[in-house]
Order: structure tokens, then sequence, then C-alpha cells
């Protein structure tokens, strides 16, 4: 089946093109078969390129695929040549199982979804467009034909924010999305520029094989280089101070915020650290900024999720916070446990998007959990496989979740990096702040007073079987998904790390081995960590129950107490404000000064006035076209008689 790599990103791309180019013309039930179809293909042969992977030896676990050279200068190695190929590894193999598995599910979530939406067709077209970028991005072999899809991920997400376009809140967050990726994809393409100058060659097993020959462990030229790449990861994956396009992301279709935030867009930044862990294991100091700011990200987003009230903008900051725990793992060099965290996340991020689409299809599209309230009973397979999600991004003990988290806490702790007992803090107080703000979202949403109106009650209703069906799988995944992950310290194989091992590894992690050796810490050291974590878990869980459940008026009353706090929270710390007068205004203000004075007074001004003072002289010569063939004659007899006396004159008083 190698041969056949190319059709994985290639059927959804076939979909994208004939529900695309037939917009209008295809009756609902073909454009579901083609929209969904196109990527249930290429779940199944991925699954089959798996196990062909899988029967390989570890170390010869890599499928490549060239189709033709793309781009060709000169002639000799050390020229630019890139090539449309793909890379089917370990890593990839994980990536294109996490994106087809769980778009799937989505696709046949978007079934009932959108089914009285005018634009059914072009949300499938846009969706299997999206689902091509992204396997393009995460099977390239080089860094170039990865941007393509990079920025082709970027694209759809404008497109699928903004889908509803004729509503002025989600235009505006596409466009927001896609100018702040701008910042990070800049970034990342001077780190590009730095790769192909170092190494003369984009091809990442190319680029990993070389890099311990051609930079110097912790140099200047490798550090900015994974300094650039991270500032592209930033964007893409949101984290400080990019995040801000993220929370926004909701302004789509349910079903696309959960494909952004689990299987496509936002893993893109995790991914490219991964692909790249044999420059970042170079560069220390590069690892300690991405350290740094995944964990600040992780308990900044976390802050903010404490006090929102859309279902959909607590689990956006949700987002934003478990991304930088996978961060802080790459940036401990724990790469596997962050690409373990991003697919656990994939399933049970999927299942809480969802699930809340589930609840706001009820709703009669309410988003508001203050408006909510008793819905377990009216909804109970929403409810059950949300509280399966819930369970897993808390990190309960066998969900998933548990063992994905304590895994990059551990990691985190015995890193041996400068920190590492700082890095480890901070993941364990956003562990409790997750564990609170999710249970605050079960309890007002699920549990309690029915605090809807009685037209909003009247019609809520389980959702039909193509929505509850992904919402079960889901549940399957996120309960079970974790066990092959599970740590040394439980006595059994980690299959996880050991099916990714060969990516990562090399020479340049070899080199790197004496700066960044585990801190040595003991097994007893694992078991109280992971004990203090479950058990400031259960007292996350407990209060969110005691404020939100058991004394409601509670919470009111620590809400008036702190009331500065809580107005921070829900403004989410004024950074978009912030963002507003230092950044926005100001290229506003600029852009108008360059409008109306530079381009305005200064160009159109110079340029019609040189046009005016020509008219004018035009105007005023014009006269002496009479256009009577007498003046003609006397003016020429003047002009004559003038020159002849200048002559004359001329020469006699030479």
């Amino acid at each position: 089946m190698a041969e056949y790599l190319f059709l994985v990103p290639l059927f959804p791309l076939i979909g994208f093109l004939i529900n695309g180019l037939l917009i209008g013309r295809l009756p609902k039930p073909l454009i579901t078969l083609i929209g969904c179809g196109s990527v249930g293909l290429s779940l199944l042969l991925s699954c089959s390129l798996f196990f062909e992977l899988k029967a390989l030896a570890p170390e010869a676990r890599q499928i490549t695929q060239t189709l033709f050279t793309w781009i060709s200068v000169g002639q000799s190695p050390d020229q630019f040549h890139v090539s449309i190929g793909y890379l089917l590894d370990p890593l990839s193999a994980v990536m294109i199982l996490v994106v087809t598995g769980v778009g799937f599910l989505i696709h046949i979530y978007s079934i009932g979804y959108m089914a009285h939406d005018n634009g059914y067709g072009r949300y499938f077209a846009y969706m299997n467009l999206f689902t091509f970028a992204m396997l393009t991005l995460v099977l390239a072999d080089n860094f170039l034909f990865l941007f393509v899809g990079w920025e082709g991920v970027g694209l759809c997400s404008y497109l699928l924010i903004g889908f509803w376009y004729e509503k002025k809140s989600a235009s505006d967050a596409g466009k927001k999305a896609f100018i702040v990726n701008r910042i990070g994809d800049f970034g990342f393409l001077v780190g590009i520029f730095i790769i192909f100058w170092s190494v003369k060659s984009l091809d990442f097993m190319t680029v990993a094989a070389r890099a311990p020959e051609v930079f110097v462990f912790g140099g200047s030229l490798v550090t900015a280089a994974c300094l650039m790449l991270f500032l592209g990861a930033t964007g893409k994956s949101a984290q400080l101070p990019l995040y801000i396009w993220l929370p926004d992301a909701m302004e789509g279709p349910t079903p696309v915020s959960a494909l952004i935030h689990a299987a496509t867009m936002v893993t893109a930044g995790v991914y490219l650290l991964a692909r790249t862990n044999a420059l970042f294991i170079m560069a220390p100091d590069a690892l300690m900024v991405v350290a740094i700011i995944g964990a600040l990200t992780a308990l900044f987003a976390a802050t903010i999720g404490l006090a929102q009230n859309d279902i959909k903008r607590v689990l956006a900051y949700s987002t934003v916070s478990q991304l930088g725990y996978m961060f802080l793992a790459c940036g401990v060099a724990a790469f596997t446990a962050g690409i373990f965290h991003l697919m656990i996340h994939a399933f049970f991020k999927a299942l809480l998007f969802l699930g809340a689409g589930s609840v706001i299809h009820a709703m009669s599209n309410e988003q508001d959990m203050r408006n909510m309230g008793g819905l377990k009973k009216y909804l109970p397979i929403t409810f059950s496989t949300m509280f399966v999600a819930t369970l897993t991004i808390t990190g309960i003990p066998l969900f998933a979740g548990f063992f994905s988290k304590d895994e990059i806490l551990w990691k985190a702790f015995s890193s041996g990096t400068n920190g590492a007992w700082y890095f480890w803090l901070i993941g364990f107080v956003t562990a409790g702040l997750t564990a609170f703000y999710m249970f605050r979202l079960v309890y007002l949403t699920f549990y309690g007073k029915e605090r809807m109106d009685s037209k909003t009650k009247s019609h809520i209703h389980e959702s039909p079987r193509t929505m509850t069906v992904p919402l079960m799988a889901l549940a399957v995944l996120s309960a079970i998904g974790g066990f092959i992950g599970m740590p040394h310290i439980f006595g059994v194989t980690n299959y996880f790390e050991e099916w990714l091992s060969p990516v990562m590894s090399g020479p340049a992690h070899d080199m790197a081995e004496h700066a960044l050796a585990s801190g040595g810490h003991s097994a007893t050291m694992e078991w109280l960590l992971m004990a203090a974590s479950v058990v400031l878990v259960l007292v996350s869980i407990w209060m969110a129950y005691y404020f939100y459940r058991k004394n409601t008026q509670a919470s009111t009353s620590l809400a008036e107490k702190f009331l500065g706090i809580k107005t921070t929270l829900e403004n989410k710390y004024y950074v978009d404000e912030f963002y507003g007068a230092v950044v926005i205004r100001p290229v506003i203000y600029f852009s108008l000064f360059l409008w109306k004075f530079v381009d305005v007074i200064l160009i159109d001004g110079t340029l019609n006035g040189l046009a005016k003072l020509w008219r004018d002289v035009s105007d005023a010569l014009r006269y002496s076209q009479s256009g009577q063939l007498r003046s003609y004659a006397t003016i020429f007899t003047v002009g004559v008689v003038l020159l002849i006396a200048w002559i004359v004159f001329g020469i006699n008083h030479g």
C-alpha cells in the first residue's frame, strides 16, 4: 500500500473539488456521501498504512514517496531542490490517524448539526479542503511543502471561522485569525531561510542528519532558527502572545471549532516542534523559551477559563491552556509526551466541543451557561459523553488524560533543566484550575435549577444519531486511549513511547544527552507527585461542586467580594483592549496618515498640481492657435524680421 500514500490527502482534495465546483447543483445526500466518504477513505487507507509501517523493523519504519520535483535551481547538491513528496514515519502515522479519525467523526456529526443550513455544500467543501491541507502538512517530507499545508490550514480557518459571513462578529473573527497567523508565519519563513542557508537542504531527514555537523550545540544560529520556528508555532497553536485569535474562532459552526481545536489547526505548531526535535535538542536556550511560554500560557488561559460564561469560550481557553501543556513538554525535551497529550487532547476536546454543540443545538443556539441548567435529564447521551470527556481532561486516574497529563508533569519535574521545579508547579496549579472550571461547566449546564425560558425549554431534545454516535465513539477513545502510553512506573511497556522512539532519536540527541539528562529522581517521587496531582484535582472538583451545586449563593458572594478580579478575568485581562490601543489603533492612524497626507496631499497633490499647471499653460497658449491663415502669415513674417534683426545687430555688435 506504500505506493498509495499520496491518496491519503488526495481523497479529501477530490471531495473539495467536486462539492466546491458543483455548489448548488448536487442533492444533499450526494454532498454528504462525497464530503464524509472522502475522509472515510483516507481513514481506511491511513489505518492500512499504519499496520504496514508497524510490520517493519523499528529502525526501518519510514516510507517515502516523491511525486515530482517542484523547484530545482542548479545542478550541485548545494543548490535549491524541493520536491512534492510524502514521508510516513511513526510521527506522521500518529498524526494522519488523528486527523482522519477525529476528522471523520466530526464530518459525520456535521450531517445532523448542519442539516438545515443553507451553506451545506459549501461547508463540506471547506471541511474537505481543511482536512487535505492538514494531511499535506503532516505528511510533507520537507519544510517548503509543509509550509503549503501550513498556509492551507490558515486559509481554511479563515473560511470556516467566518463561514456565517453575514454576521459581523464571524467575519471579524475570521480576519483576526488570518492576520494574527501571518505574524507567526513570517517567523516560520525566516526559520526556513536560516535552515536552508546553513544545511543547504529543506528535506527533514537531511536536516536531521546534517544538523550536528553544521550547527554548534547551543550556538546562536541554531537557536535563532528554532526561535523563528517557534514563533510560527505560537501563531498556529495559539500561545502567548499570539493566542488571541483562537477564543474568537468559536464564531464558526461548532463542528468547525471541534476540528480546529482538536485535529487540525492548533496541533500544527506542536507537530512542527516534534518534527524538528533534532534541531531543538541542539538549542537548549530555545527549548527554555518554549517551556516558559508553554507554562505561562497554560496557567494564563486556565485562569481566564474560570470566569467565562459562554460554554464554547470556556472550552476555547481550555484548548489554549492544554496546548501550553504540550509546549511545556516539548520545552523540557519530552517531545513524545507532548505528542501523546496532543493525541489524547484530540479525543476529549473534539468530544467536548461536539457535546457543547449538542447542547447549543438543543437550546436553540443559546451558549450562555447562566441560561442553562438541569439539562442532564433532557440530554442523557450528551451529558454522559461530555462527563467522560470532563473526567479525562481533569486527569481522573485511568482515564486517558490522567496518563498524558501526569507524564508531562513528571517529565517537567525530572527533566534536569533550569527551573524544572517551577515548571512542574505551574503545570500542577493549572491542573487544579482545569478541574475547577470544567466541573463548573458541567454543574452550570447539566445540574441545578433550569434557567432557560419556557419557549426554549419546550424545544429541548436529544440530538439525532448522526450527532450522538460520534460522541459515543469519542467517549470510548477518551476513556481508554491512554492505556497505550502508560508510564513505566506501572510496570508495563509504554507502547506510545516505543513507537515514536525512532523519530525522537539520532545524532543530535546523542550529542545533547549530557546536557538534557534526566534529573535522576526516584520512582517514589513520581508516585508522590502523581498522588498530589490526583488529590488537587479531587479538591478542585469538590470546590466546583460546593460553589455551583451545593451552595450557589457562596459563589455569588465570592464573586462580589472579588469583583475586580472577576471583572478582569471576564474581560480576559483586557489583552484585546491592550492590543487595540498599542498595536491596532496606531496602525490605523498611521494608515490614515499615509492615505490622507502622503497619498492624497503629497502624491496626488503633486501629480494633480503638475497636471493643473500644464493645463493652465496650455489654456494660455491655445489662443495663439486661431486657425486663421493671415494671422499665421503675419506672425511668421514678424518672426522672420525679428530673427534677421537679431542676426544683423548681433554681428555688428560683435
